[in-house]
């Protein structure tokens, strides 16, 4: 049997969680929130501090206009209540902004960039430049890449050679991050800076760092060779580099981008050149294999960098 000093503090606990949840009330914010909850007033009353902060974050989130104007503790997060059996529990719930930008984040992780300016990481069909007729063979080109990719990913890669500012790069990005979509890995590297890192990289105490490096590139499902052509040409750049990663990519059917401002005659001619001489059938060896992996288009276009 209950004491009776006992059935008086239930009651009285009782009084007083009923005051505070009907002053709570008198807040619109708090009245407009606890009704969309649809949960029992008696389950409601238990947690009315919570409630108003809960109700508080609510509203900071209904009216905020993005993450950086975020005003909860936890930056693209709201602490909501939830129905646990006869309680509720709290829980962080990210924001539409937050959902975004983490939907965007592993997108972008999808893609490796070597070198590259930021922008192209953020490249997308959408923003692409159609004005000029010129460009629409190339975009239809990766259109169809897309596609068939999704079909089977064992398909030939472009080599893209224009003019400087046409925006070759951008286009096959444009590309690579459609396909993220769906969780297929790419990389793009800017070629003659991506030769300096390496090197830099192999002369370094850990040679890890060359190798992962390296290795990344020449494995990874889809990449962009950018500005090929662009480097200053040595026996080992193009012998010990450039060679063995075509070669890896031809022999495993891994789809492989090439751009530059060359068309592939010229680009022969400036591989064969170093300092050892005319070297014309080692770098008849490297347009081959491009050749092997690749279908060729030219895109000549506005310069869109002015």
């Amino acid at each position: 049997m209950q004491k009776v000093s006992d059935k008086f503090k239930s009651n009285n606990l009782d009084n007083l969680l009923e005051e505070a949840y009907d002053e709570a009330l008198k807040d619109e914010n708090f009245k407009e929130f606890v009704c969309k909850l649809k949960i029992k007033r008696e389950i409601l009353k238990k947690y009315t501090s919570l409630l108003e902060e809960s109700s508080h974050e609510y509203h900071n989130c209904k009216n905020c206009p993005g993450l950086a104007a975020c005003q909860n503790k936890i930056t693209g997060y709201a602490k909501l209540p939830k129905l646990y059996g006869d309680g509720l529990e709290f829980l962080y719930k990210p924001c539409k902004y937050k959902k975004k930008l983490d939907k965007e984040e592993k997108l972008h992780s999808n893609t490796m960039l070597f070198n590259v300016p930021k922008e192209i990481k953020e490249a997308s069909f959408k923003n692409i430049y159609k004005t000029d007729k010129k460009r629409y063979n190339t975009i239809l080109w990766l259109t169809e890449f897309i596609k068939k990719y999704k079909q089977d990913v064992h398909q030939k890669g472009l080599y893209l050679c224009g003019n400087f500012g046409s925006g070759k790069t951008y286009l096959i990005a444009a590309t690579f991050n459609e396909l993220a979509k769906d969780g297929v890995k790419s990389a793009i590297v800017f070629w003659p800076e991506f030769l300096n890192s390496l090197k830099a990289s192999f002369n370094s105490d850990v040679k890890s760092e060359f190798k992962n490096k390296y290795n990344y590139v020449k494995k990874v499902p889809l990449l962009l060779i950018d500005d090929l052509g662009a480097e200053s040409v040595t026996p080992w750049a193009r012998d010990e580099i450039l060679c063995p990663l075509l070669q890896y990519r031809m022999d495993e059917k891994l789809p492989t981008f090439l751009t530059s401002n060359l068309n592939l005659e010229t680009l022969k001619n400036h591989l064969a050149i170093t300092s050892k001489g005319d070297e014309i059938i080692k770098a008849g060896r490297i347009i081959s294999r491009i050749n092997q992996l690749t279908e060729y288009q030219e895109l000549i276009s506005k310069n869109l960098r002015k």
